[in-house]
């Protein structure tokens, strides 16, 4: 019996600005399905159309066609706040995500909110704080202890890895992680991307995360996606990638976009 997808995303198409100087093709019939559990890894050069399909399984727009389906359920018609019941997802800036006046035990108890019909003062009974403080202490930077500290004051690195803890909290059907280490030093990227891994695995979410970096496409995940002009272009397997070195993945880029690899925002390693 075929497994039913987790996600499926149906012939998308989206174009913005049409019948304008500015129109732009964003998305171009494109069809994707993930199974439950798996961690696809999306890479393309500036323009590509990642965002955008992230954007589009999320609600953040109508489409011009097609469908998204998570779990079983049509959602195609359902704006953003309404499918966030069901995903997760941690953006590129460390500033969204969260509440910066309000402290790590505030923004918690609105994430687990989310999952969870119950006020705000239900969620600050001693069970669930003892749950906060139990989920933070799994990231080894000491946010257990720092309950009470505004989530203003957190250095980029920490915000982060508190949105991807509030992110996952509940366990969403999918996580959407849109260049979430981009705006970080190598340092605390690298820190953030262990987590995402341990996160991901542990709790087997179904994961589509957006990156630049060539080498950390090619090292995390179960799959492999190179998108182009609004188009998937490129689909590997965790076997196919694993044989497959930066410069592989270069050379396919080079052969899809029909030019010499120069884009500066692609990092190499």
């Amino acid at each position: 019996m075929t497994e039913t997808p987790l996600l499926m995303a149906e012939q998308i198409k989206k174009t913005f600005n049409p019948l304008t100087p500015n129109e732009k093709m964003a998305l171009n019939d494109v069809t994707l399905s993930l199974k439950k559990g798996e961690f696809c890894v999306v890479i393309g050069s500036n323009g590509a159309g990642k965002s955008t399909l992230l954007n589009a399984i999320a609600g953040r727009f109508p489409l011009d066609q097609g469908r998204v389906i998570i779990d079983g359920r049509d959602v195609t018609r359902l704006r953003e706040f309404e499918r966030a019941r069901w995903i997760g997802r941690v953006f590129q800036d460390p500033l969204a995500g969260t509440a910066p006046s309000l402290t790590i035990f505030e923004n918690m108890a609105i994430a687990y909110k989310r999952g969870a019909p119950r006020t705000l003062k239900s969620t600050l009974k001693r069970t669930y704080r003892e749950r906060f403080i139990e989920a933070l202490r799994e990231l080894g930077l000491g946010l257990e202890g720092r309950l009470g500290t505004k989530v203003g004051t957190l250095s980029g690195g920490e915000r982060q890895a508190l949105t991807l803890v509030m992110a996952t909290f509940t366990d969403p059907k999918l996580l959407l992680l849109d260049e979430h280490t981009a705006a970080l030093d190598p340092k605390r990227a690298e820190l953030i991307n262990e987590l995402t891994n341990k996160i991901v695995r542990q709790k087997k979410l179904t994961t589509l995360m957006i990156t630049h970096n060539m080498e950390q496409a090619l090292r995390l995940g179960d799959r492999l996606i190179m998108m182009h002009a609004g188009e998937i272009v490129l689909d590997l397997s965790a076997e196919e990638k694993s044989q497959m070195t930066v410069k592989d993945l270069i050379e396919a880029f080079e052969k899809v976009r029909g030019e010499t690899f120069a884009d500066d925002r692609v990092i190499l390693g």
